[in-house]
């Protein structure tokens, strides 16, 4: 572990910083899980991703992380309400269904870890970042259903609900005052700041301009791109 992570104690409590090895593994994660997506194939399975999947993907994500900074409420003791960041990832699936989508979520996870890490164990670390992240791309699975936009977007954040609960449970048990039940309090905390996100969001993506607006991106991004053959001289 030393390797990758540098312990830091403080109050009494064991945590742990990055190494440089740790933030070169990080980007290698990244760069291959983007490399196997490029041999994902598209809804028709005939076709592997394009660079337009890509360049939309990678759009999205950037929106996420910008939009991550951007935070309209803190909680004491982690966990904040963004301005809509956990949306732009579960659009993603939205936008190429599962296989995108679950890729480019776990990406992001892997991205919030290297910009953003409060880490105590390896299984806490994949539970909060690799698990919590990555499961919003389940929303691909929702992508071609009725309402799939909102539908989507509830069971990526809910999956990411689970998992942060189940870290608090698990790893921070000893934070819950005295008294109170650990299951009752992680979900109080946890659903306190993804339950007021998530209402927020549904409330702006249900407005009608802004959920044909996200259609319209959804065909731009979809939108075949024309290929003629080469002329044979």
């Amino acid at each position: 572990m030393s390797l990758f992570l540098e312990a830091v104690v403080e109050d009494g409590y064991t945590t742990y910083n990055i190494t440089s090895a740790g933030y070169g593994l990080m980007i290698a994660i990244i760069i291959a899980l983007m490399l196997v997506a490029c041999y994902f194939t598209n809804s028709d399975n005939k076709v592997k991703i394009s660079s337009r999947q890509l360049v939309f993907s990678a759009m999205c994500m950037a929106l996420a992380m910008v939009t991550s900074m951007i935070k309209i409420f803190h909680m004491p003791m982690g966990g904040s309400v963004t301005l809509f960041s956990m949306f732009f990832i579960t659009f993603i699936g939205y936008l190429y269904g599962p296989r995108t989508g679950l890729t480019a979520a776990f990406a992001y996870g892997c991205l919030q870890l290297i910009i953003d890490p409060y880490i105590v164990s390896i299984p806490q670390l994949i539970c909060d970042y690799i698990l919590a992240f990555g499961i919003m791309g389940i929303s691909g699975f929702l992508a071609g259903k009725k309402y799939g936009l909102l539908t989507g977007y509830f069971a990526g954040i809910f999956g990411r609900f689970v998992f942060s609960v189940l870290s608090g449970v698990i790893f921070f048990a000893d934070y819950a005052p005295e008294g109170m039940n650990p299951v009752v309090y992680s979900v109080a905390y946890n659903g306190a700041y993804i339950g007021a996100e998530a209402i927020l969001t549904m409330i702006v993506i249900a407005v009608p301009a802004v959920h044909s607006a996200l259609n319209i991106i959804k065909n731009l991004a979809n939108e075949p791109t024309l290929r003629t053959k080469p002329k044979l001289v």
